[in-house]
């Protein structure tokens, strides 16, 4: 089955394989005439980068790239990319790649025209205000995995590597001005990173559509979204090739994203302390602390899982659909144990410290108290699924 499509949702997107051909045109449909093509050191070398380049340098765009980012990209990073951008005259961003790649991506564009510091620019009240909007250059995002969403997302989260601390920066200028989803791009992706970011997207789903916010069209896409990982994330595991499963699984992603304007929780406060520390893998992280979240929400969320689970063929309301995510992380290869990502047990006072206060706390339909949030740490680390 081919699926190409155009849409806009929140905003442009060029949805097909073999699109990624188009990458010129697009810029220059913004108005780039020298784009600097952000992404992380991983995929720097790789085909479809230098694939991207190519197509960008016989546009007449030049062939530029930045590429020190980090896995969970921190200020120094940002640092790096915005004189990058500066010193090299660019006018806009090709933020390419994973969350990572994206995040810093977007973020450089936003601050190779800012005065103030990027922590300035957190997303607290209307913080986003105090930016020079003359200054924030134009970004095409081109995503070759399918987990964070944030192709089409308003915010790009930076870790502050004094602190150890993951703040999500925010301006509306940050939604990229088109969006090319080419599946093809993640076709050579390794299974533990197809694992880790379709768990990502699922998580995207599963807590937008548990926030108690009321924001109905996002619950709707959320449900969508979940469907969507259910049907094509263990196919796209199982062969790394098929394109139906992968392009699904980039629409799911997007859908996550798009959704959780209506709030995440707790999978993720607890999750940005383990990365912002020890650096994991974001979505395997919260792969690994869903289990105990789940438990954790259950007088809150019971019914509305419930619902959940009907719609995706699971039988046994909350109970099914948590023993469904048990059997999904079994079949991708998530282990049970913080401890299996390299995460020691002797700051766990300080991650839940850090979690209660993270910006994704407030939307957990249960209030994430020192308490829980070490219970569910430690539950965590003890790898317990009752």
């Amino acid at each position: 089955m081919t699926i190409t499509a155009n849409w806009s949702y929140p905003t442009a997107v060029k949805f097909g394989a073999g699109r990624i051909k188009e990458l010129a045109d697009h810029c220059k449909a913004l108005g780039i005439k020298k784009p600097l093509l952000v992404t992380d050191r991983g995929l720097a070398p790789m085909a479809i980068t230098q694939q991207a380049l190519d197509i960008l340098e016989a546009g007449g765009l030049g062939r530029a790239i930045f590429a020190d980012v980090d896995p969970n990209p921190n200020d120094r990073n940002l640092e790096a990319g915005v004189k990058a951008f500066r010193d090299g005259g660019h006018d806009g961003v090709v933020a390419f790649g994973g969350g990572s790649g994206l995040d810093l991506g977007k973020c450089v564009a936003f601050m190779a025209g800012q005065t103030r510091p990027v922590w300035d620019f957190e997303d607290i009240g209307d913080w986003w205000t105090r930016a020079s909007v003359e200054g924030i250059a134009p970004i095409v995002a081109v995503p070759t995995t399918a987990g964070t969403g944030s192709e089409v997302g308003r915010a790009s989260v930076i870790t502050n590597s004094a602190s150890h601390v993951k703040k999500v920066i925010f301006h509306p200028k940050f939604l990229p001005g088109v969006t090319i989803c080419d599946p093809e791009l993640t076709v050579g992706m390794p299974k533990v990173i197809t694992a880790g970011t379709g768990m990502d997207a699922f998580a995207h789903c599963l807590e937008a559509y548990s926030s108690p916010f009321y924001h109905p069209m996002s619950a709707g896409i959320a449900l969508e979204g979940m469907r969507l990982v259910k049907e094509y994330l263990p196919r796209a595991y199982k062969d790394g090739a098929d394109l139906e499963a992968r392009a699904n699984m980039m629409s799911a992603a997007a859908m996550g994203a798009v959704a959780f304007q209506k709030g995440l929780g707790a999978i993720h406060s607890l999750s940005h302390p383990v990365g912002a520390i020890y650096n994991t893998h974001h979505g395997m992280t919260n792969a690994v602390v869903m289990p105990p979240v789940l438990r954790f929400n259950r007088s809150a969320i019971e019914e509305k899982i419930g619902r959940a689970a009907a719609y995706l063929g699971i039988a046994g309301g909350f109970d099914g659909f948590y023993d469904y995510v048990l059997r999904l992380r079994e079949e991708l290869g998530v282990p049970d144990k913080l401890s299996a990502l390299g995460v020691g047990t002797d700051r766990i006072d300080e991650m839940a410290e850090m979690a209660i206060v993270d910006p994704t706390a407030g939307g957990n339909p249960v209030e994430l108290t020192l308490d829980a949030a070490e219970s569910s740490s430690q539950n965590a680390f003890d790898g317990s699924r009752r």
